[in-house]
């Protein structure tokens, strides 16, 4: 294959993708983030929503290891034990923002902290709304529509066909990426300021600043992706495809909840 064949046949790709990522409901179309927004969510309706976020967030850890055991290649592994370290404990070391906390870096070289593990950070925000360690995380603690959402991230994104791993994740980055962190954020802060000025936000915040440096970085993630040894469009597309709609089934249930 020429490098332009290669180029053209990237650029036809690219536009599928459009289609099925790009263009997915959830990416943009969240009902729920966008009422959210709107800062007339409840005391009940954000403690609703801490503890599904916790569940999904807890068990986002079994399926990076997943990924992490499953990466095709060093580079894929080591990226994916860069994720899965800090999600554990293990602050990046790079420049800190006004909290005091890494968006940049690696974690490699850095140190362990219990507290800066993402749940203990968690539950941390949790304690104001009258939530302590007992009542978020588990899996028991999710409704059918977060533990689908969790069971296709295992399925999906942890998968043992890279191709399909790859899908799943370049979706989830996206997904990310496209928003959501600034719509919660935004209806935290009017409930904040309304009825809970002690409430922490730093895990959201930081979020949201990290899944902006990675939107930068999604682009070059497709053409790695494309250049894989074997690589299926059709199983890719199916991965990204597939884990959206687990995706968006976690925030549909959230609004029919609170509906």
């Amino acid at each position: 294959m020429t490098m332009m064949t290669a180029s053209a046949d990237l650029a036809a790709f690219r536009a599928r993708i459009d289609d099925v990522v790009h263009r997915h409901p959830v990416v943009v179309d969240n009902a729920y983030t966008r009422w959210f927004a709107t800062g007339v969510a409840r005391r009940d309706d954000v403690r609703h929503l801490t503890v599904q976020f916790s569940v999904f967030s807890h068990l986002f850890v079994e399926a990076q290891l997943r990924k992490v055991i499953n990466a095709a290649d060093l580079d894929t592994y080591r990226a994916g034990k860069e994720i899965l370290m800090n999600e554990l404990g293990v602050a990046f070391n790079g420049g800190v923002d006004e909290e005091g906390i890494a968006t940049e870096g690696t974690v490699n070289g850095s140190r362990f902290k219990f507290t800066a593990a993402h749940f203990e950070w968690l539950v941390r925000f949790a304690k104001p709304l009258g939530l302590g360690f007992e009542d978020l995380g588990k899996r028991w603690h999710g409704t059918p529509s977060t533990l689908f959402f969790c069971d296709e991230l295992m399925r999906l994104y942890g998968n043992d066909d890279a191709v399909v791993a790859e899908g799943a994740s370049y979706a989830v980055e996206n997904w990310a990426a496209a928003g959501f962190w600034k719509e919660l954020i935004a209806g935290l802060r009017a409930f904040k300021t309304r009825e809970c000025a002690e409430l922490p936000l730093g895990f959201w915040t930081w979020h949201d600043k990290v899944e902006d440096q990675h939107a930068a970085h999604t682009a070059d993630e497709l053409v790695e992706a494309f250049a894989m040894p074997g690589f299926d469009g059709e199983k890719f597309l199916a991965g990204a495809a597939e884990m959206l709609d687990g995706v968006k089934a976690f925030w549909d249930g959230l609004d029919a909840d609170r509906r």
